[in-house]
């Protein structure tokens, strides 16, 4: 009798899977479909990277794939992501409603919600909140540089205490990471740690197993634990929102949580600010610059280390803007363009969010000649566009030449798309911006970076997940003969 049922679900999946999983009319071409799996077997689901690298050289620049029956479309290169992205925001900017990351987070706050007026309503606020408090203006700059003077003093103490020319730091993510996290802390007052093992579930074979088999998700696998370190986490953020109601002063903001919670005073409710809403907003930001800042001064410091004339340059430069050694400003960066040419090949090669975050179509749409449907997966490769070939100079290896042209100024290329682009870009790019240079600066200011000589060959390959990260690693930190006083 059971033997019975199962083989009658196995051909009712087989049957429902074949009804409904089929590309439709001028769908983007792709590799065959399996039963009840779709191209998930086809696919690495460590890092997907080099199975879009292929598939995009068999199907071209727009291609599908599917997710158990859920269809998909992988946009490769500069001109399929911008076509998609900016000519038909519209039409692209949506975020899909039927996958972990979604169902763990609600479709609320800003990243994952979904496109429409709530949504725009909710950014324009963002964007004004975070300007009102300094992004972008001298008070911002004056918060990073005191975060830097923690990390230099505590260089400075730990070269001291050895006793000789160079320190080794051993882990210098948790330096680069606590720098990007109390920098934001200055916006949130929070300091949540989950977050990580979020993006390696929501990244990882079981959130692939979620989203392919509906009538698994009841069950106690491990994707349940991302939404049980949400539950915490929503509770420390609506602990926090529970704190400023108790100490704040309507109409005086301190921070972003008192304006949103200004701002629900003045709306009433209507239905789109809630308090539902700050909770999520509050772990949106306090993720978004965390990771993403502290991976990209990995990545440079990998590559300073292991590139000292890179570094000697960057310093020579930074010595002749900067004499007397006075503390860096962020207009400072038009003076020093190579320095802004290894940020951002930094940036470049490091990829730290290759895929960005996905997005879905909200309407029947066409793209590049193929017919799109309402609510299709939409996966912008921006990996793809930061290693285009006819985009770069040097598109596979760590060059700052990829950001200068012949009088050695500093250039952008059009493919230089780290923060997304079109309405959805990455809103902290501003910030971003200005902590990668600031803190970069200030430390090649005081410090030289050595790769020491017992570490073997340094590994560049990043490991994957929802941000890319550089393999932990060690490098000597020395402090310059011309800083010693």
């Amino acid at each position: 009798m059971v033997g019975s049922l199962v083989l009658l679900w196995i051909c009712f999946s087989l049957l429902f899977f074949l009804l409904r999983t089929q590309r439709p009319r001028n769908f983007p071409p792709g590799p065959r479909l399996f039963p009840l799996f779709g191209n998930l077997l086809q696919l690495s689901l460590a890092n997907p990277m080099k199975d879009f690298e292929r598939l995009s050289k068999q199907y071209g620049k727009v291609f599908s794939f599917f997710i158990g029956s859920k269809p998909a479309v992988v946009l490769t290169g500069v001109e399929s992501i911008k076509e998609a992205l900016v000519n038909k925001a519209g039409d692209f900017s949506g975020r899909p409603l039927d996958l972990l990351i979604s169902h763990v987070t609600e479709n609320k706050g800003v990243i994952l919600a979904n496109y429409g007026p709530s949504w725009k309503d909710h950014r324009r606020f963002a964007l004004m909140t975070l300007r009102n408090f300094g992004l972008g203006k001298q008070s911002m700059e004056q918060r990073i540089l005191g975060e830097v003077s923690h990390i230099t003093t505590c260089l400075e103490k730990s070269v001291a205490m050895q006793l000789v020319m160079f320190f080794v730091l051993a882990y210098p993510q948790t330096l680069f990471h606590k720098a990007g996290s109390n920098i934001i802390y200055s916006f949130l007052v929070s300091l949540i740690s989950m977050f990580t093992e979020n993006a390696k579930i929501a990244n990882g074979p079981w959130a692939m197993i979620y989203d392919t088999f509906p009538m698994l998700r009841c069950l106690p696998l491990p994707f349940r634990r991302a939404f049980r370190n949400t539950d915490i986490l929503k509770k420390m953020a609506n602990n926090m929102i529970s704190e400023h109601k108790k100490t704040r002063t309507p109409g005086e903001p301190r921070d972003f949580i008192d304006c949103y919670l200004d701002e629900l005073e003045k709306r009433g409710d209507d239905g789109s600010f809630h308090e539902s809403q700050l909770v999520m907003y509050i772990l949106d930001l306090h993720f978004a610059g965390t990771d993403t800042t502290s991976n990209t001064l990995l990545t440079a410091f990998l590559y300073l280390s292991t590139h000292p004339d890179v570094q000697e340059r960057c310093q020579q430069e930074i010595d002749e803007v900067l004499q007397d050694n006075k503390c860096p400003s962020f207009e400072d960066r038009h003076k020093m363009p190579y320095v802004q040419a290894v940020i951002h090949e930094s940036q470049r090669v490091g990829d730290i969010v290759p895929l960005r975050v996905f997005h879905s179509t909200v309407t029947d749409t066409e793209l590049m000649g193929y017919n799109i449907p309402k609510g299709t997966l939409v996966i912008p490769n921006l990996s793809s566009a930061l290693k285009q070939e006819n985009q770069w100079k040097f598109p596979h290896e760590f060059n700052p030449s990829n950001f200068l042209d012949d009088q050695g100024q500093f250039v952008k290329p059009e493919a230089f798309v780290p923060f997304s682009v079109g309405p959805r870009m990455c809103l902290g790019e501003g910030l971003a911006r200005m902590e990668l240079f600031l803190i970069l600066v200030c430390l090649l200011q005081r410090f030289k970076f050595v790769w020491p000589e017992d570490a073997g060959e340094p590994d560049y390959t990043p490991v994957f997940g929802v941000t890319m990260s550089p393999r932990p690693y060690k490098i000597s930190v020395k402090l310059r003969n011309n800083k010693l006083n």
